[in-house]
């Protein structure tokens, strides 16, 4: 292969990856919500904990106007933080609050922006 066929061979290479890099997808990733969560297998409360590095339980259905409270019982610092951004909470420490009233009959996951492992679900029916 000669000089200019090997320049233009890594110019298209370059150009390639690039484009690639380009295409990527979203700048946020895709949570996703509690693995297996459906109405038929939520638990029925408005009140979900954080510990040991869970929401717990992961999977909640509440009726349309419910307020959910999460509280953190962990050592960790978590925020609850709708996959489509409708709400969030501060960071909360050990012991703190959030409550989100859930207004109208939809699914909504949910997770914590300090650790992506930890997902949720809330079903409001």
């Amino acid at each position: 292969m000669n000089r200019t066929n090997r320049f233009a061979l890594v110019g298209m290479s370059l150009i390639a990856v690039a484009t690639l890099a380009a295409c990527g997808g979203s700048s946020s990733p895709a949570y996703g919500g509690a693995p297996g969560c459906t109405a038929a297998t939520a638990t029925a409360t408005s009140s979900v904990t954080m510990q040991n590095m869970a929401f717990s339980p992961a999977c909640i259905k509440v009726a349309a106007g419910t307020t959910v409270t999460f509280t953190n019982n962990d050592t960790l610092t978590h925020t609850v933080t709708a996959d489509d951004g409708s709400y969030a909470s501060a960071a909360l420490g050990p012991a703190q609050v959030f409550q989100h009233a859930f207004a109208t009959a939809a699914t909504s996951h949910y997770h914590c922006t300090i650790h992506p492992s930890m997902v949720g679900t809330v079903i409001v029916q």
